[in-house]
């Protein structure tokens, strides 16, 4: 493909270079290059687009993969709108809701992948997760008010991993990573941190969402089980929501005070919704 114009996008926490580029005939496209030693990984990522792409998912569309000078790259198709995260305010409480329900069925179809057979027990590999993220809060300068919370409700609800399945998962499945185009319809991007695993820890991310628009978040639960939510599914994603807040304030100190804050706030907005662990359904659920 021969391009035209080519400009750099700076967004998202990705360490791939993006980029705006055009073609002869003015059609736009989404250019993305990653280090050639990710050469494996990306070429991964791009196949299991296409089987996402097959089930009729509204993404971004992986059209080439290749190598070229700067490292391993690949094309995907360019979504024309905006960051659903930006606008989704602009809309009524029953839109926003509504957005919400078909961000949840489309979930509910990209988790009809299954993980390959070979992958390693889910309870152990999340045990060991959060294993790790416990000692690392431990080590880290920077403690939650009332941190120990979210310990507690792991080490209380471990069982929980127990015979879970695992299928492939988006990895950062958000209103961040959604585009409203002008058509309004709703579109999934980012595929970057794909992985296998539990389809309910899914939704870790949905913190993001509820804090943008509680009702996308609710309408995204909702979807996704059509309207009839375990009690299961809250206690689980509580445990993952616990993992995770964990994790968030070793991770932002690199990034500077402001995403450090961020977190901290954030976990102070967890520990609200959740009566500081002792209530599995948040207090955002419509």
């Amino acid at each position: 493909m021969q391009f035209i114009t080519k400009e750099p996008i700076n967004k998202g926490w990705s360490s791939d270079k993006k980029y705006c580029v055009t073609d002869e005939k003015g059609t736009q496209y989404l250019f993305r290059v990653s280090d050639i030693t990710q050469y494996d990984t990306k070429q991964s990522e791009f196949n299991m687009m296409k089987q996402v792409e097959k089930l009729g998912i509204p993404m971004t569309k992986p059209i080439e993969f290749g190598v070229c000078e700067d490292g391993v790259y690949s094309i995907q198709s360019w979504i024309n709108g905006d960051d659903a995260e930006e606008v989704i305010s602009s809309y009524s409480n029953s839109e926003q809701y509504v957005y919400g329900l078909e961000a949840g069925r489309i979930l509910q179809k990209i988790h009809t992948i299954l993980a390959p057979i070979t992958q390693e027990k889910w309870e152990i590999r999340f045990n060991r997760k959060m294993d790790y993220k416990i000692q690392k809060y431990a080590e880290c300068p920077i403690k939650f008010e009332n941190g120990q919370a979210f310990i507690d409700y792991i080490n209380k609800n471990r069982h929980l991993l127990k015979n879970r399945p695992q299928v492939y998962q988006h990895g950062d499945y958000h209103i961040g990573n959604m585009m409203i185009d002008r058509n309004g319809l709703l579109y999934i991007i980012d595929f970057d941190r794909n992985d296998y695993g539990d389809p309910w820890e899914e939704f870790n991310r949905i913190v993001w969402s509820a804090q943008k628009s509680p009702f996308f978040a609710s309408g995204l639960v909702n979807g996704y089980f059509n309207g009839n939510v375990p009690m299961a599914f809250w206690r689980l994603l509580a445990l993952y929501i616990s993992s995770n807040t964990l994790s968030s304030v070793y991770w932002a100190i690199p990034f500077g005070q402001n995403e450090v804050e961020t977190m901290l706030n954030q976990a102070k907005d967890i520990l609200s919704w959740y009566d500081n662990m002792s209530n599995p359904v948040p207090t955002w659920y419509k």
